[in-house]
């Protein structure tokens, strides 16, 4: 069998030099060299010490001149290793995480070699306490971060990707900006008939953090939900995902301007065009739902 091929993506906005020096290196500490190496400085020229850092593999620094948001980042990373096209899993980093681990590649390819199938590994995302906050494990029960097994989402932060599963899914949503972007790739993923497996061994410590510190969080996060559905799912559960989100959204929505910028989101997704609407079958809904998360909650 070939040998497995792994490279490592991150992309920074160049306002956490240390925290991205901290996890180059914690990438270079690994017992499994990555192949190679992208760096994305996303609208920002990249910290000298990126590109004279010595890394393993062959490191591939890109300065884009405007912010593309994560997911349109990430696909440019995505672009540098097919022109390569000699990687065959991409591990991607929140350029403020840190691998605590020296074996998460050598884990990470150990799990790819053994099923052909399997096309997006999760890692488990924990603070400087060791503490994983709900949000971050991919299940609708989410009592227990340490179990893992085959879900039906997966975390941005750090994951692994099948280079050959995005072939035939696609890469990132980049009109997402940022917000449920992993969604609609698992989704995809998984209409495909690739597995999703959360492996909680795998670790990357990120700071604790909420989603709402930036600033258009509510607008975004309801205008690519609305999208998110029209995209991915059959009609009848566009209306039930709809209102069912709608419901939890007004049950849980402390802020009246939170609330606003929401309902102007909302709007803004059924106006705008949404991309290629490529709807998941209905196998597929019965498989997420197995799987202990139906595509309406």
């Amino acid at each position: 069998m070939a040998e497995t091929r792994i490279a490592v993506a991150v992309v920074t906005m160049g306002n956490r030099p240390d925290e991205v020096d901290a996890l180059l290196r914690s990438v270079a500490g690994q017992d499994l060299a990555p192949a190679r190496i992208v760096i994305v400085g996303n609208g920002s020229p990249l910290p000298e010490f990126a590109r004279r850092l010595s890394l393993p593999g062959e490191v591939t620094t890109v300065d884009l001149e405007e912010n593309l948001g994560c997911p349109g980042g990430r696909n440019v990373a995505l672009a540098r290793l097919r022109e390569f096209g000699d990687v065959d899993i991409v591990v991607e980093l929140d350029d403020d995480g840190l691998l605590v681990d020296p074996d998460v590649l050598r884990r990470v390819r150990d799990l790819y070699e053994a099923d052909p199938r399997l096309g997006i590994v999760a890692f488990r995302i924990a603070d400087e306490h060791g503490e994983t906050q709900r949000r971050h494990v991919p299940r609708v029960s989410r009592s227990d971060p340490l179990r893992g097994g085959y879900v039906t989402g997966f975390l941005g932060g750090g994951h692994a990707l099948r280079m050959r599963m995005l072939s035939e899914t696609g890469d990132w949503p980049a009109e997402f900006f940022f917000a449920h972007e992993e969604i609609d790739l698992a989704w995809r993923a998984a209409d495909a008939g690739w597995k999703i497996l959360y492996a909680p061994e795998l670790l990357l410590r990120h700071p604790r953090t909420s989603p709402a510190r930036h600033a258009v969080y509510h607008r975004v996060n309801a205008r690519n939900r609305v999208w998110l559905v029209r995209r991915r799912l059959p009609l009848p559960l566009v209306v039930v995902h709809l209102g069912v989100w709608m419901l939890l959204t007004l049950a849980r929505t402390r802020s009246l301007a939170g609330l606003k910028a929401w309902c102007g989101g909302f709007v803004e997704g059924l106006r705008e065009p949404a991309g290629e609407r490529r709807p998941m079958r209905w196998r597929t809904v019965w498989r997420l739902t197995r799987l202990g998360r139906p595509p309406v909650i």
